[in-house]
């Protein structure tokens, strides 16, 4: 089954649970721009070391470093037939990135967006950051956060919609619900 897919949506939507469960489903790898530079400055890559140097600093990794990341992981074997990409393309620079990435035999195919009332995503991140001791992480961090996410994000889901490709589903509900929302969406692949 071939499936290149882009999951959007705020932070505290479930993009993370729900990118697995979808890579299950769909027999695609799900792949995170965190993960991805977790595993290369684990793995003391070239461009691990980059990350590794700029994140000490306190610095975002930056469109290019990230790019060649995506480049490079979406060139691995387990990525030839399809992949959910879960965190990227966060800006309109990294869309066409990605497309020049892919070229044009291998487009994506569909990007879903995971949205979620500001008000419940606050309250489920709340409860994280209680459970996780993350105490920074208070309510009007949280809604800066979100706010930061809809102006970035904003941008990339219209480009997506006005290449007909973008699909809106419900993030609020049971994870198994959630599930089935986002895979009917995505339809037969």
């Amino acid at each position: 089954m071939s499936a290149r897919l882009v999951l959007l949506g705020p932070p505290g939507a479930g993009k993370g649970t729900q990118a697995a469960r979808l890579a299950e489903k769909l027999g695609v790898p799900a792949i995170s721009t965190g993960d991805i530079f977790r595993s290369n400055i684990k793995n003391g890559t070239e461009l691990g070391k980059k990350v590794q140097e700029v994140t000490a600093s306190g610095r975002l990794v930056s469109d290019e470093l990230t790019n060649e990341l995506v480049r490079d992981r979406l060139a691995q074997q387990d990525a030839a037939e399809g992949f959910l990409l879960d965190g990227y393309p966060r800006n309109p620079a990294q869309v066409a990135a990605l497309d020049e990435i892919l070229g044009a035999e291998h487009r994506v195919d569909l990007a879903v967006e995971i949205t979620a009332d500001v008000d419940a995503v606050t309250e489920r991140l709340l409860k994280r950051a209680q459970i996780e001791g993350r105490a920074d992480d208070t309510e009007d961090v949280i809604r800066h956060r979100l706010d930061v996410y809809a102006e970035q994000t904003a941008p990339v889901s219209a480009l997506y919609a006005d290449r007909g490709l973008l699909v809106q589903v419900d993030g609020i509900g049971q994870v198994d619900e959630v599930t089935q929302r986002l895979l009917d969406a995505i339809g037969p692949r």
